[in-house]
């Protein structure tokens, strides 16, 4: 009897059998089940992006009983991305119990000109894009100097402006703009202008340099200016300095190396205490404390004298410089007395006394006896007159043989008369206020004088006292709510002084 042999299936047959391991066959199914799924997904995810997408294929191969690896690849689902944003997203490989092996497939097909132009704008740097135009028109800047009797109405003119531009601009605060009504000859003026389609020229911007540090500006905001002055910030330093006098106050000075600024800013706040033009010794001494100003490394200007100290016949006196919270600055001795007093001895600090107060002089003129009431102080014409005490102007014109002349008032009680001026100074009227230290006229030889120089004298009830040794009333002293931080600020300063009193000392030995 001839038997049947039993024919082994074939790898297919066994794979759908029931004999397969059901383990096996689920897992095969559950993979096939997600890849449609992640099909599906890309798919819906294509069509709902409003990018240009560009297609990148990736296969993945499976190791499946019974399939060789060419049939796999033609049975497997072709995933594809979009880039956006110049990033490509690609969805994650399946895991798989089996080792997996990844092979990328080229594009079957290339990009369009279109896709590859969009593509290379997105992948541009930021940094690239085009910077936003400046639609600020250009302004015309135009330089003027101002000359001798020149104001605003001649100036503005010449840049092609209005009286109207003049109107607008002198409606601002007078305190504000004073820099621009108080031009002096040789300063120059800035003029940033704008021309419209008829030639008419408008003023945008304007701008005067006052100082190295400070620069006034005056610029269009809407349909009015607004005017302000910058100052750039400064350096200061300290610099110490001693001094003999020899013959003058000024030649020991500039000995030192002082400027004319500081010798006479020195002289005003002993003059009180000192009169310079009398009470020199050859052999007196001093000593400062003072700022140098500086500017991006270049010494520009002197600062203000913090400490100082200068010995006359033997007899030495401080100052320290000191402002309270008001705002108000003065100079105090170490223990707090206000170095000014209600009156300067005289009022030409650098100068040479040629005549003193004298009841039975004769006069140099009209070569009589006259007394004369008062104290000559001789010096160069043009050389500043300063009010020696806070007052009122009484009187300013021509005096008979004292020529042009101003009369303060101070307080009633006190009166001070200065004469033979060459001119006032620019402003003063019969009754405005004056300023200790104010410089009130300049030195020359009006009505009945010989050279240049001033007549000065000093009455007390109406009555002629002698302007070099009649008692002068003392200022306040430092309130009593400052005198901590006082000390406190001087109490370094005068220990500077000190050792500059050692210095001086060894120097000489």
């Amino acid at each position: 009897m001839k038997r049947n042999r039993l024919v082994k299936p074939s790898k297919h047959t066994r794979l759908f059998s029931d004999s397969t391991n059901e383990f096996v066959k689920y897992r095969y199914i559950s993979g096939l089940v997600v890849l449609s799924v992640i099909v599906l997904l890309v798919a819906s995810f294509m069509s709902t992006d409003a990018q240009t997408s560009v297609p990148i294929s990736q296969t993945q191969v499976i190791d499946l009983p019974g399939l060789s690896a060419d049939e796999q690849l033609q049975n497997q689902a072709v995933t594809t991305t979009s880039i956006q944003h110049s990033q490509v997203q690609t969805p994650p490989p399946l895991s798989n119990t089996a080792t997996d092996t990844v092979v990328e497939k080229a594009p079957s097909s290339t990009l369009s000109e279109v896709e590859i132009n969009e593509v290379e704008v997105l992948n541009q740097p930021i940094h690239n894009a085009p910077e936003p135009e400046n639609n600020e028109p250009e302004l015309n800047w135009q330089e003027v100097t101002v000359k001798s009797g020149d104001n605003l109405s001649l100036l503005f003119p010449r840049v092609g402006l209005t009286a109207q531009d003049v109107y607008h601009v002198t409606q601002l605060d007078k305190k504000t703009i004073s820099p621009l009504l108080n031009l002096k000859p040789g300063q120059i003026i800035h003029f940033g202008t704008l021309s419209d389609a008829d030639d008419a020229t408008s003023l945008v911007h304007l701008k005067v340099s006052l100082s190295p540090i400070e620069t006034f500006h005056i610029r269009m905001a809407g349909d009015t200016y607004q005017a302000e002055t910058l100052t750039r910030e400064v350096d200061l330093l300290q610099k110490h300095v001693t001094g003999s006098i020899d013959s003058s106050l000024f030649e020991a000075g500039l000995t030192a190396g002082l400027t004319d600024k500081v010798v006479m800013e020195m002289a005003h706040i002993f003059g009180w205490d000192i009169d310079f033009a009398l009470d020199l010794r050859k052999g007196d001494h001093f000593k400062l404390i003072y700022d140098e100003v500086f500017l991006d490394g270049q010494k520009i200007d002197d600062g203000d004298i913090l400490a100082a100290e200068f010995t006359n016949r033997g007899k030495t006196f401080r100052a320290i410089r000191f402002t309270d919270t008001a705002g108000w600055t003065r100079y105090y001795s170490p223990e707090g007395d206000s170095m000014r007093k209600t009156f300067n001895r005289t009022p030409v600090p650098l100068s040479r006394i040629s005549s003193r107060f004298n009841p039975n002089r004769k006069h140099p003129v009209l070569k009589t006896n006259r007394p004369h009431r008062g104290v000559d102080y001789a010096a160069s014409t043009g050389t500043p007159i300063l009010a020696t005490g806070d007052g009122k102007v009484a009187f300013v014109g021509t005096k008979g043989g004292y020529g042009r002349t101003v009369i303060l008032s101070h307080g009633g009680k006190y009166t001070t008369l200065y004469a033979h001026m060459s001119r006032y100074k620019k402003g003063i009227r019969s009754g405005q206020r004056i300023k200790q230290g104010q410089t009130i006229g300049y030195i020359g030889s009006s009505g009945l004088a010989t050279g240049p120089h001033l007549h000065y004298e000093f009455r007390v009830n109406g009555v002629h006292r002698n302007p070099l040794t009649v008692e002068l009333p003392k200022a306040e002293p430092l309130p009593n709510q400052y005198r901590t931080a006082f000390k406190a600020q001087a109490a370094p300063l005068i220990a500077q002084l000190d050792t500059l009193a050692n210095t001086a000392i060894a120097q000489s030995e």
